[in-house]
């Protein structure tokens, strides 16, 4: 099932990541290019530096010149993680093109690329909150709250592969289609941002 084939390629993606553990550090995807195996780790790779990136602006001591820039970078890091949701549903567009949609199919609140999104976040949170979960330098206390937490992530874990699953199975058997919606995003754009629209006159 798809979802238990993303899920090892997005925990490999973050292991991978926190060897050096710098969101400056090149990605070295192991998988080849233009496969759905390399999208999946090119698009946790993506989420796991914008988490680290998420930390590191929260820092109270940050240089207001430094915060400024970084913010830039998530603006950035948020475009290029929409293009590859948008990837992801073509690659399921193209996979599904042959199904014969039933006339009395339905349209699901999400495409599964998003879905697949929410997946790539949750093993950020379950390799981040096992990590509290095991840190020697913390309190039993907050080790203890950080593993009731895990075992809640581990939960949602196995809910989320069970509704991504059933969705796919769904839209493979034409009891749901798919209709994706290209990007709508206004605050980068040129033409519909008002701030940017009006520093062009």
């Amino acid at each position: 099932m798809f979802s238990q084939f993303a899920f090892p390629i997005f925990e490999q993606s973050i292991k991978d990541y926190h060897i050096i553990d710098d969101v400056y550090q090149p990605t070295l995807n192991p998988y080849e290019k233009g496969s759905i195996e390399y999208l999946l780790y090119a698009k946790n790779w993506v989420d796991t530096v914008q988490w680290h990136y998420e930390d590191i602006i929260r820092d109270p001591q940050i240089d207001p010149v430094a915060a400024l820039d970084l913010k830039r970078k998530i603006d950035a890091s948020n475009q290029v993680r929409t293009d590859m949701v948008e990837y992801i549903d073509s690659y399921f567009l193209q996979k599904y093109t042959s199904v014969q949609v039933k006339p009395n199919a339905k349209i699901n609140t999400e495409s599964p690329a998003w879905a697949i999104d929410r997946l790539s976040i949750l093993a950020l949170k379950i390799y981040h909150m096992n990590e509290e979960a095991t840190r020697v330098d913390a309190t039993p206390e907050h080790r203890a709250k950080c593993q009731e937490k895990l075992n809640v992530l581990l939960d949602q874990k196995s809910d989320m592969f069970t509704s991504i699953n059933d969705l796919l199975t769904d839209i493979e058997n034409g009891d749901k289609f798919m209709k994706v919606y290209k990007q709508m995003k206004m605050y980068n754009d040129d033409d519909l941002n008002p701030v940017l629209y009006q520093n062009k006159k």
